[in-house]
C-alpha cells in the first residue's frame, strides 16, 4: 500500500517527538558573559569548630596574637601543642589554648555506682548435703565434770548431763554522764572573692600623657596616651613580662604583663623595650620609652584584658 507524502511526512513528525521524550535531562550549566562554560558550584563544607579549649588558625594569624587573645604566654601555648617553632602555624591548625590541668579540672569526676561487698573464701563456706539437710556434726560443748568425763569413755551409755546453775553476771557500776564541755561559737570565715577580680589588682597610669583615643570596642581596643619619644612608659600593675618584641603587626615594639591567671596589660609603640620575657615587674617600673613604631605618631597604646577580650582601661585606672 503507498502512503501519500502527506502521510509520510506526519509520520516523521511522530516518530520525531516520541525519540525526544524518551531522552534523559540536560544538566544544567552556567554561562559567562565571556561565552565559557562554567560547571555547578558544589556545595561549600560547614565551617571547623574547635574542640573546648582549643582553636583553629585563620589566615593572618599569629601565636603571639592567639595568646593575647586567649590571655595566655604564647610560649605556653607552644608547648601545650609541642611546637618546636613558634612562628611555623598552619591555617586550619587546631591549637590548645587552655592549660590542660584548668580544663581537666573542670570536668565533672563520675562516681563508680559498683556496690562493693566483702570477699568470703570458699574454704569459709561448708559445703551442702546432696539432699540439702545437714546431719553432722552432731556433738556440744559440755562443762568438765567426773561425770562428763566417765561418759566420755562409755560412748554407747545415754549421756546423764549434769545441771548448771548459771552464775548472775555482775551488773556494771552506773556512773554520772559527764557534761560536754562548752565549746566557744564558730565564727563565720570572710568571704573570699574569686580570683582575677580587676579591683583588686593595685593599677596605676602607665604614661603621664593625655588621652587622645578613648576606648572603643569596634575600632580601639585600649586608649592612646599622648607623648614625645623618649617618655617613661611605666608598669600599670605588678607582674611577669610574657612578651618583649615585634611580632605582632600593628603593635609595633610591644611589651606584655600577665598579672593574674584573668588579666593583661600590653604597651604598644614604643622606641625600645627595657625588659625581657619571664621578668618579673613592678607596679611603676619603668619598661619601656614612648615611641612611634607602627604608628602614624608618638603615642602609647595601652590595653587591659581580661581572659583575653580587651576591657576598659578607664574603669580600673584610678582617676586622674
Amino acid at each position: 500500500m503507498m502512503l501519500s507524502r502527506s502521510s509520510l511526512s506526519s509520520l516523521f513528525i511522530v516518530l520525531t517527538l516520541a525519540a525526544c521524550a524518551t531522552k534523559a535531562p540536560v544538566p544544567v550549566t552556567e554561562r559567562s558573559r565571556s561565552g565559557a562554560v562554567t560547571a555547578p558550584a558544589e556545595t561549600a563544607a560547614p565551617p571547623r569548630v574547635a574542640r573546648p579549649g582549643h582553636y583553629i588558625v585563620k589566615p593572618g594569624d599569629t601565636l603571639i596574637r592567639i595568646a593575647l587573645d586567649h590571655g595566655q604566654n604564647y610560649r605556653d601555648i607552644a608547648a601545650w601543642n609541642g611546637l618546636e617553632n613558634p612562628n611555623l602555624i598552619e591555617v586550619g591548625q587546631e591549637l590548645r589554648v587552655v592549660r590542660p590541668e584548668a580544663q581537666a579540672a573542670s570536668r565533672p569526676v563520675a562516681s563508680s555506682a559498683a556496690e562493693t561487698r566483702p570477699v568470703v573464701p570458699a574454704a569459709a563456706v561448708p559445703a551442702a548435703p546432696a539432699d540439702g539437710v545437714r546431719r553432722e556434726p552432731k556433738g556440744g560443748k559440755l562443762p568438765y565434770s567426773e561425770q562428763a568425763w566417765a561418759q566420755a569413755q562409755k560412748p554407747d551409755a545415754p549421756l546423764v548431763v549434769a545441771k548448771v546453775e548459771p552464775k548472775p553476771e555482775p551488773r556494771p557500776e552506773v556512773k554520772p554522764e559527764a557534761k560536754p564541755e562548752a565549746k566557744p561559737e564558730a565564727k563565720p570565715e570572710p568571704r573570699q572573692e574569686p580570683a582575677g577580680n580587676g579591683d583588686k589588682i593595685d593599677w596605676a597610669w602607665p604614661a603621664s600623657g593625655k588621652v587622645i583615643a578613648a576606648f572603643n570596642e569596634t575600632s580601639s581596643k585600649g586608649v592612646d596616651l599622648a607623648g614625645k619619644p623618649g617618655d617613661p612608659v611605666l608598669a600599670a600593675a605588678g607582674g611577669r613580662v610574657v612578651y618583649a618584641g615585634t611580632g605582632l603587626r600593628g603593635y609595633g615594639k610591644l611589651v606584655i604583663v600577665k598579672h593574674d591567671n584573668s588579666f593583661l596589660s600590653a604597651y604598644a609603640h614604643n622606641q625600645s623595650l627595657l625588659v625581657k620575657e619571664g621578668q618579673a615587674v613592678s607596679k611603676g617600673q619603668k619598661i619601656a620609652e614612648l615611641g612611634d613604631t607602627d604608628s602614624d605618631r608618638p603615642k602609647l597604646h595601652f590595653e587591659i584584658r581580661r581572659q583575653g577580650k580587651p576591657v576598659d582601661p578607664s574603669k580600673y585606672l584610678p582617676p586622674r
